[in-house]
């Protein structure tokens, strides 16, 4: 009897790294644009002058997003470079003790001391390194740090985030254009809710209603410091 080849199963923690940045990136361009549009346009300025805040905007936050997450993201490369360098001494001044280390790893995790022993051993001559890279220092290919990855992720998603409330400027009267902006991006907030949720395998209502409510709280608050130094000014 053939038995039948079970299909390759897909991991979701294996889009952590581009799905964290996307988030990220998309969930600020919609909220910080948005705020700084609304804001803007409280303080009675001319719409024009919220578009170009607005498009200002835009090019400021995907260059910051760009630069903080490449920065962050290269700061912890660094780091488990760092660690592997180091652990690539021990191993090889002290290779007994680190098979003596690894080998307590798997017998803490509930295998049989001599069983433990045996698989530190046939892990140990296949790849060394990578074997404590995975079990002693946590790092593995789905969770090491990529920075350019997600210096562009983020730089990209913003974008496209921040586009959606410049494109309500464009197309809203403008005695309306604080009330439809406002309404339109807790929208797109909602399906980036939605969306990142069902990419990550999370609960839907839950991630809607998180990120809805953070950019609502955002958007208040902007408008009302705009109202206040339009009323001063």
């Amino acid at each position: 009897m053939i038995r039948s080849v079970r299909p390759k199963e897909i991991h979701l923690v294996n889009r952590i790294g581009w799905l964290r940045a996307a988030v990220l990136g998309a969930n600020d361009g919609i909220i910080s644009t948005a705020s700084l549009i609304v804001g803007v346009a409280a303080a009675a300025a001319h719409q024009n002058d919220v578009l170009i805040a607005g498009v200002a905007g835009l090019v400021a936050g995907a260059m910051s997003m760009a630069a903080g997450e490449y920065v962050s993201v290269s700061s912890q490369s660094d780091t488990e470079n760092a660690d592997l360098r180091r652990e690539a001494r021990e191993l090889r001044d002290d290779p007994d003790g680190e098979l003596d280390e690894l080998a307590e790893i798997y017998v803490k995790r509930g295998v049989d001391r001599t069983l433990a022993r045996q698989v530190a051993a046939q892990l140990m001559k296949s790849d060394a390194l990578g074997a404590h890279a995975r079990d002693e220092l946590g790092i593995t290919q789905t969770t090491t740090a990529r920075p350019v990855q997600a210096a562009l992720t983020s730089a990209l998603t913003f974008t496209v985030g921040a586009a959606m409330p410049l494109l309500m400027v464009i197309i809203s009267p403008a005695n309306l254009l604080i009330p439809l902006t406002s309404a339109a991006s807790l929208g797109f907030l909602a399906i980036l809710g939605a969306v990142g949720a069902k990419a990550g395998g999370a609960t839907i209502p839950r991630a809607t209603i998180r990120v809805t409510f953070w950019g609502a709280l955002a958007l208040g608050l902007t408008a009302g410091i705009g109202k206040l130094f339009g009323a001063i000014l």
